[in-house]
């Protein structure tokens, strides 16, 4: 999801660490975040979403049909949907099954206790209601009904950390998503479109004033992602190579589209080239014009940007880098990589998502305008880090860590490279990382533990110091004669990362730690740090 710039007060850290550890969650939160039994004693397989959408009332109506198998014997599943919803029916071999709800969870009693097999297991879970309306997403969870300038419906849907479960039933955790996919079928008014994730199946005149939209989503799919779009919309096709590249956008727009939306090619070409190919091309790729801002669904990618370069025409870098480029097309798009393709298990670990794909901005940098602009653009985001709490949430209560997930983890990515030092190897790393966990639900300790292997460095403190903590490490050197001495501090326990300093604007190597090390130069040799590779103080004396 795109980063709102927010001005907020500084506080002590020891105020905000002592806030965090009294932060109180609650049977709700543990019910939304968490992982019972009874949410994980089933994995789902596919989600068949058949609704109806009435524009002038706000509301919709209709079933998912959710098909999984059983991972441990149970009588109890737990599904969710939001306590302004309704619960029409939940239907299983044609018998109404018993549920009670508990905030958004709905317990379903099955008549008998449903056994480990390998036989796929159906229910159909009828609904209705006015779901949530959003007051700014897709920074708050919710639909979004406005009017196009012909003054037609135009209804859009973002969920993210507020959860899908906010307008369909679903197992609301990113915990586990359809393996084999999903369909999603939507009736709104006559003279409207829906346009959902995956491929277009056809559409379906209901002879009641409304038209069904059929989509199907081959991919497994994070829950949030899953989304709807209604308006006037005009389809623009193009292809790169064998993708399919599909654009839709409010009828008037298609010239504008069809020019602003060049860049999507090298975007691809970059992306895939660093990451691995696009990780959904049985699904296509498309951008849907929408009135929010943006957010990364799975093959359709909501782009709210104005058809403006930058963050609607600003750059939050400030260094005039950002105005080269579209940055909603450039972020919410490498989600498909790192949120999509990869998809962190719990909320909680969200950095996975975002920093990842902060980092991609500046990877689009390198690849159009070259590396010094991609240094320059990524230290232009300095200023937006806050370092004011952990970029990691708490686990199990649908709670995610600070904004700094975004800059902060970015630049800790930078850092990584240039310890590293190496870019052939870099790329390397990033290209096996982004296929290795492809279409694959991790954590923070499984990313730790690869990038550890695969750099050959001992990484765990590195990451819980720019992941935990809110303290930069400091370089501390010390000059005299032809000596000089350096170390870290402000570290976390047993953090060391190699790095380099410049030594009369030459490379020197160094391994500091939290006790002094000391290297013979020659007499007044100038030392330089390249603060502009490394998110590390520096102190001189």
């Amino acid at each position: 999801m795109a980063m709102q710039n927010k001005c907020i007060l500084i506080i002590s850290f020891f105020f905000l660490f002592n806030a965090t550890q009294a932060q109180k969650f609650t049977r709700k939160d543990s019910l939304q975040g968490g992982f019972s039994f009874e949410r994980m004693c089933f994995d789902v397989l596919r989600y068949d979403l058949d609704i109806k959408v009435d524009p002038e009332k706000k509301f919709i109506s209709g079933s998912n049909t959710i098909s999984f198998k059983m991972l441990q014997e149970s009588k109890i599943i737990q599904l969710d949907l939001f306590e302004n919803m309704k619960v029409d029916s939940i239907v299983f071999e044609k018998n109404t099954l018993d549920f009670r709800r508990e905030f958004g969870a709905v317990f379903i009693d099955f008549p008998s206790a449903l056994k480990v097999t390998n036989q796929i297991i159906q229910l159909q879970f009828y609904y209705s209601g006015n779901p949530i309306i959003a007051k700014n997403a897709p920074w708050d969870g919710g639909f979004v009904y406005s009017k196009d300038t012909n003054n037609k419906p135009w209804i859009c849907v973002a969920v993210q950390g507020t959860g899908a479960s906010l307008w369909y039933p679903v197992k609301d955790s990113q915990s586990d998503e359809p393996d084999l996919g999903a369909s999603i079928k939507v009736a709104v008014p006559n003279g409207l479109m829906n346009v959902s994730n995956g491929r277009f199946n056809g559409k379906l005149d209901l002879h009641n004033g409304y038209t069904r939209w059929d989509w199907e989503v081959k991919n497994p799919i994070n829950t949030y992602s899953i989304t709807l779009n209604i308006g006037d919309y005009v389809h623009i096709h193009e292809k790169q190579n064998q993708l399919d590249l599909d654009y839709y956008v409010l009828r008037g727009n298609e010239d504008r589209a069809a020019t602003h939306f060049a860049e999507v090619k090298p975007m691809m070409d970059c992306f895939e080239s660093k990451f691995g190919t696009y990780p959904f091309a049985e699904d296509g790729y498309k951008l849907i014009e929408s009135n929010y801002l943006g957010m990364e669904h799975q093959s359709a990618v909501a782009y709210g940007n104005k058809f403006k370069k930058g963050y609607l025409g600003r750059d939050l870098s400030g260094t005039g880098i950002g105005l080269k480029f579209d940055f909603i097309v450039i972020h919410e798009s490498a989600h498909e990589w790192f949120g999509n393709s990869i998809t962190s298990r719990d909320i909680a670990d969200m950095w996975i998502h975002e920093a990842f794909t902060t980092y991609a901005e500046s990877v689009y940098v390198e690849c159009q305008f070259g590396k010094e602009k991609a240094i320059e653009y990524i230290n232009g985001q300095k200023k937006l880090v806050e370092n004011t709490k952990p970029i990691i949430g708490a686990y199990g209560v649908n709670f995610k860590g600070s904004g700094d997930m975004y800059y902060k983890g970015s630049q800790m990515l930078n850092t990584l490279r240039n310890a590293i030092d190496n870019d052939e190897k870099w790329w390397s790393i990033m290209k096996k990382f982004a296929l290795t966990y492809r279409h694959k639900i991790i954590d923070s300790k499984e990313v730790i533990q690869f990038f550890s292997k695969e750099s050959g460095l001992k990484l765990n403190a590195f990451f819980a110091q720019y992941l935990e903590n809110t303290i930069l490490p400091t370089l501390e050197i010390k000059q005299c004669g032809k000596t000089i001495k350096y170390r870290y501090t402000n570290i976390v326990n047993d953090f060391s990362l190699p790095i380099h300093i410049l030594v009369d604007g030459k490379k020197m190597y160094l391994s500091p730690i939290a006790s002094w090390k000391s290297l013979d130069v020659q007499s007044k040799s100038k030392i330089a740090f390249p603060d502009n590779l490394f998110y590390i103080n520096f102190k001189k004396s």
